[in-house]
């Protein structure tokens, strides 16, 4: 059973490494450093998670469970925090004033549309809606991280207009590698939870696929699935706002929890059979 096991786990993360692997080397990260980058977690997650209960975790358990050496484990323990808190929380911070301008009657046209905004002024501006949804942030900042990654754009008359309903870097590859590290992460967190979950304890995880389309049927597609995500996105976005403590801090309820809903497409060309 366990050598079964060990078998199906290679071969799934044969095909989840693939994706990883042409990233990496597309961005010139040899496979050295992304071997530290894997010790690394690796002994975190050990550390962290596979302790005994009331004894504290040592090295020689991580050497055992890793199969690293205790050295190894020593040194990878000795290393500085990775950080990445800056492009996370500007990422956060941006993508929660996108949100609040999209749906917020107070920065919206009376149909429903986001607004022009002014950059000054105490209702109805831009400066209060990064007041109101990313806190005490400069507001020159935000603006400049919009306009920089083509989220918002300044008009002749001075006002600024929002470009897209959501928060998705197009200016290069390096703003949106962080999404790597968060939206796959999230991905297979819930993989995880539904492996060991009882079926009505599972997370939702659910897709649609077809592998024998033609090309026309994935052109129509494409856009499709696009609006019907965002449309989904943004009722979900107006249902949890009202829950949001950090907007809502007079919203009752015990512990802190980190939720929501993550929608992708994909699409693969596969050799025509005849």
């Amino acid at each position: 059973m366990a050598e079964h096991i060990a078998s199906t786990l290679s071969a799934a993360l044969h095909r989840l490494l693939r994706p990883v692997a042409r990233i990496c080397l597309r961005n010139g990260l040899p496979y050295g450093a992304f071997a530290e980058v894997a010790k690394r977690v690796f002994v975190e997650v050990a550390t962290e998670e596979f302790g005994l209960p009331g004894r504290k975790q040592t090295v020689s358990r991580v050497s055992v469970l890793t199969g690293l050496t205790r050295k190894e484990v020593s040194r990878i323990q000795e290393l500085p925090p990775p950080d990445d808190t800056g492009a996370a929380e500007r990422h956060h911070r941006a993508a929660r004033v996108v949100s609040g301008w999209v749906r917020d009657p107070e920065f919206a046209e009376p149909g429903g549309w986001p607004a022009h905004l002014s950059l000054e002024g105490e209702r109805g501006s831009f400066a209060a809606l990064v007041r109101r949804y990313s806190g005490d942030v400069p507001v020159r900042a935000i603006l400049d991280e919009l306009v920089r990654v083509g989220a918002a754009e300044r008009l002749d008359d001075g006002k600024l207009r929002l470009l897209r309903p959501a928060y998705l870097p197009t200016s290069g590859e390096m703003d949106k590698l962080p999404f790597l590290g968060t939206d796959a992460a999230d991905f297979i967190a819930t993989i995880d939870h539904n492996l060991r979950a009882r079926p009505e304890d599972a997370y939702v995880q659910r897709k649609v696929v077809y592998d024998n389309l033609p090309q026309d049927a994935v052109a129509a597609l494409r856009p499709l699935a696009a609006g019907k995500a965002q449309a989904l996105l943004e009722e979900l976005d107006r249902w949890l706002a009202p829950h949001d403590r950090d907007v809502n801090p007079e919203v009752a309820g015990d512990g802190r929890v980190r939720a929501g809903v993550g929608v992708y497409y994909f699409e693969e060309r596969l050799p025509r059979e005849e």
